[in-house]
């Protein structure tokens, strides 16, 4: 028996809130597990500062990499096996590609990669197949085994059943996320019907396609993901703290740049400020390093960054109102100068957040972005597009929802609100200058 059909002489569970338990049979599987690499993701927050708004949102990366392995799991040794359509060849491929695929994310992961132009795919490839023991693991089953388990996460392999398993409309990283997130966050719009829908699941050809009977728990499915992208994923508070975030590590570049003497040295961030970041400088960043950062910044000499780390770390966030760019970028500018007379650098203290989410569409050829559709196949054999079939998803198909705040210091207007140029910033914005706080 070679490595890749090894099994563990008794199987391993982790007890999981979500799915019960995540069953681990297979030695490579295991053996990943184990890694420096995948380990590291118990200190990636699956949902970066949203814990500032859901208090009970600390679950990790960690934990949702085995969720979308364990769905993979069941997909392929309880639904597909034995199907004539499904080559169980590609089995533990499958099981690899769901367990490593967020491999590549760095600490509060999106807004670190907006900050630094970064991209957590071209890590999860370089960790895959660079001097990484999880690489060794990979390299044990075959020599090409690494660079197929890249492409399938690449969404460049050949085989679209098998990426179509774990990067879809309806795969099993989305099914995982929104019942974890949902679960941790202690919200209900993130819960649907899995176990119906895995039921219903049919390999095809080049994805995967849902029994017609199974159509009202894809529909939830949907709803439930619209739901919380908006009540969850783009709550204002969490987005606050992400411009927050984001500022604190604009500004460190910025005195970076200026030669500027930190009190507290951005050791692990020089690389990152010039350009050439290691994928060992990478790995060696987390969440716990960085809020060291975070508090060790609040006592440097510089105000902006030291005020803002303060704010980060005691959640003393930014307000916001409503903002229309296309409508009142005239407004914007009137206020930028209004916060420089006031003191407060607009660049660090006026910031517009945009969120936009399309929670369902079919592929349209020309569009920038191929989305692949859910397609039901029918009692008589023929496939359909879900949109099709179903008036509830035809009627959100194809239509992005859009939202724009405005972000600035609250508490630091109400403190100063007796001076001319914040009580006309304030009536600019549409604040109350008399009764309450902001």
């Amino acid at each position: 028996m070679g490595y890749s059909e090894e099994k563990l002489f008794e199987e391993k569970v982790f007890k999981d809130p979500v799915h019960r338990y995540v069953h681990v049979r297979d030695r490579v599987i295991w053996d990943l597990i184990g890694t420096k690499e995948f380990q590291r993701l118990r200190r990636i927050k699956q949902l970066g500062t949203t814990y500032l708004t859901f208090h009970g949102a600390e679950h990790s990366r960690f934990t949702h990499s085995l969720g979308v392995y364990e769905i993979v799991r069941r997909i392929i040794d309880d639904v597909f096996d034995s199907r004539p359509e499904w080559d169980s060849g590609e089995r533990l491929l499958s099981m690899c590609a769901a367990l490593l695929h967020d491999l590549g994310h760095g600490p509060f992961s999106h807004s670190f990669e907006k900050v630094f132009d970064l991209d957590h795919e071209d890590f999860t490839r370089e960790i895959i197949l660079g001097e990484t023991e999880v690489n060794e693991v990979l390299s044990k089953v075959a020599p090409d085994f690494p660079k197929k388990v890249a492409d399938v996460i690449e969404k460049t392999y050949g085989n679209k059943l098998v990426i179509s398993l774990i990067s879809s409309q309806i795969d099993a990283d989305r099914m995982d996320y929104l019942q974890r997130d949902a679960y941790f966050t202690g919200v209900s719009y993130g819960h649907f019907d899995m176990e119906r829908i895995l039921r219903v699941m049919r390999p095809k050809e080049d994805q995967v396609v849902i029994k017609q009977s199974g159509m009202h728990a894809v529909e939830d499915y949907i709803m439930s993901r619209y739901q919380m992208y908006w009540q969850v994923y783009f709550h204002p508070v969490t987005r606050s703290a992400e411009v927050i975030l984001s500022k604190i590590l604009h500004r460190a570049k910025e005195l970076h740049e200026r030669s500027y003497t930190f009190k507290h040295k951005p050791r692990h961030f020089y690389s990152i400020f010039e350009d050439r970041l290691t994928l060992q400088d990478y790995l060696k960043l987390d969440e716990a390093v960085f809020l060291y950062y975070f508090q060790s910044w609040e006592e440097e000499k510089d105000s902006i960054l030291s005020d803002l780390c303060r704010r980060f770390n005691n959640r003393h966030l930014f307000k916001y109102v409503e903002f229309d760019p296309a409508r009142e970028y005239k407004k914007l500018a009137q206020l930028s100068v209004l916060f420089e007379q006031a003191g407060l650098d607009p660049e660090y203290y006026l910031v517009v957040d945009s969120s936009s989410d399309l929670p369902y569409d079919f592929y349209r050829p020309g569009e920038e972005e191929e989305r692949l559709p859910i397609h039901l196949l029918r009692k008589d054999g023929e496939i359909r597009e879900l949109s099709r079939e179903s008036e509830i998803v035809d009627a959100i198909s194809g239509k992005r929802r859009t939202d724009h705040k405005l972000y600035f210091p609250g508490d630091l207007l109400e403190q100063e609100k007796s001076r001319p140029e914040i009580r006309q910033i304030m009536r600019i914005l549409g604040l109350n200058l008399d009764n309450g706080t902001i």
